[in-house]
């Protein structure tokens, strides 16, 4: 899929992207039951929804090795700090980052917002 490149979706409002990257244990089984949770079989259905919950638009992750690589897009009056707070308190969150710990090279008890690390946009096409 990668060679073809991915489908960007399109919003009827202004959308900011946050970036953020996280690093896997480095165990090729792991790593393969870590994607096979994030597959549409597999994924936990109250999670995304409170992904949705907290005003997220789209979450995309991509996998080369160990690295994650997140995209998360969000109307532009999301506030980050605030929106990771609320859906630290949905039903099986906690559970689920717990579990997903087991896959990453992160504290067992940090957060979502703990563990994934925002990253600096340091190039874009130009005008």
């Amino acid at each position: 899929m990668k060679e073809q490149g991915y489908t960007q979706q399109t919003y009827n409002v202004s959308v900011k992207r946050y970036c953020q990257t996280l690093e896997l244990k480095d165990n090729p089984e792991l790593i393969q039951e870590y994607i096979k949770r994030h597959s549409e079989l597999e994924h936990w259905p109250e999670i995304r929804e409170g992904i949705r919950a907290v005003g997220i638009l789209e979450m995309e992750i991509y996998q080369l090795g160990t690295k994650l690589f997140m995209i998360v897009e969000t109307p532009l009056d999301f506030e980050w700090e605030s929106a990771f707070a609320q859906l630290a308190t949905y039903p099986r969150q906690a559970e689920w980052e717990e579990y997903m710990s087991l896959f990453q090279e992160a504290d067992p008890g940090a957060t979502s917002s703990e563990k994934w690390q925002l990253m600096d946009r340091i190039f874009h096409l130009y005008k």
